[in-house]
């Protein structure tokens, strides 16, 4: 049986003081005589600020609550159902920046609030886009098509190496890799869906995808992604379709959605590499939202359905430190 040496590559240390948090870390205080480790403490919503325009069916990118981007979805305007403003989040206030070329709904992006990429989704009047753009923190400039055109669907990765992953409907198991340049297919799913979510900060060779279409009540499969071939892993705990994905593929969070006989929940289930548990509940229940990103401790979730939203909550789960016990 491997020991701690053996898996982090040096000892447990004997400190005098707890050290500065970092996740997993294992240490021995000499001061307390005990041994002590980091894990994540629950985590919480709290409301941040107010989307300029409502929206759902959003792209989204960013690392954390306090540096974000959003762009594309829909308004349920009759006369201009999709659309191409982007905003920019900075942990209060979001602010329009340049728009995209190609308005859209049912988007998906990855990236940071500086270098995005945007691809797939539905274009006015309606239809299934290949479509890619990239963003410079400026401005967006067209790429390489998806060889696959769809909407709702998965996303994860950076503006130089993303994955595009399902979608529809009807729904699909497509799945491609972006270069920066081109996109090229890879490796399928086992389980085909449509407006499933993923944990977006995953890469092309670790990424996670969770719940979505088909079935009248959403779907719990949860895959995981090495870069070659997709392995089932462990069912959320709760159906869903149309929900936000955020994180890695060890440290996730799956954000309301639909499913379950609910049109819209506040669930939020956390993913630590191995099983989903739940955590604290959204304020306001919401689908249909793309729109969310960061890390699985650090993340938000911006519009939503049932009518189109404005609303941005902000996640936040700290590290805590825990004392080993024996029993």
């Amino acid at each position: 049986m491997a020991d701690y040496k053996g898996i982090k590559g040096f000892k447990v240390q004997s400190l005098a003081s707890d050290p500065t948090l970092v996740e997993g870390q294992v240490w021995y205080n000499t001061t307390s005589n005990a041994l002590k480790y980091q894990e994540l403490a629950a985590g919480t919503w709290a409301s941040g600020g107010t989307l300029g325009t409502a929206r759902y069916g959003s792209g989204a990118a960013g690392v954390s609550s306090t540096s974000g981007l959003t762009f594309g979805g829909s308004h349920n305007s009759p006369a201009v159902p999709e659309i191409a403003d982007t905003e920019s989040y900075d942990g209060t206030t979001w602010t329009e920046v340049a728009n995209l070329n190609d308005a859209r709904s049912y988007t998906t992006g990855c990236g940071t609030q500086t270098a995005a990429l945007c691809f797939g989704g539905n274009p006015p009047p309606q239809g299934d886009d290949a479509l890619t753009e990239t963003w410079n923190g400026t401005s967006w400039t067209e790429v390489g098509d998806l060889n696959n055109g769809r909407r709702q669907l998965i996303g994860a990765g950076t503006n130089t190496a993303a994955l595009a992953t399902c979608g529809g409907p009807p729904a699909n198991n497509y799945n491609e890799s972006y270069n920066g340049t081109a996109w090229t297919e890879l490796a399928d799913p086992n389980v085909s869906r449509n407006k499933g979510a993923g944990a977006k900060s995953g890469t092309t060779t670790a990424a996670l995808i969770f719940g979505g279409l088909p079935g009248t009540q959403g779907m719990v499969n949860t895959e995981a992604f090495n870069g070659t071939s997709w392995t089932e892993v462990a069912d959320l705990g709760t159906v869903r379709y149309a929900c936000g994905g955020v994180g890695t593929q060890t440290s996730a969070v799956a954000i309301g959605g639909g499913g379950g006989g609910q049109p819209a929940n506040s669930l939020t289930e956390a993913y630590d590499g191995t099983s989903w548990s739940e955590v604290a509940n959204l304020g306001a229940g919401r689908y249909e939202n793309t729109g969310a990103a960061g890390s699985g401790s650090n993340a938000f979730t911006a519009g939503g359905q049932q009518t189109p939203s404005t609303l941005t909550e902000e996640w936040v789960r700290a590290l805590a430190v825990k004392t080993v016990t024996v029993s």
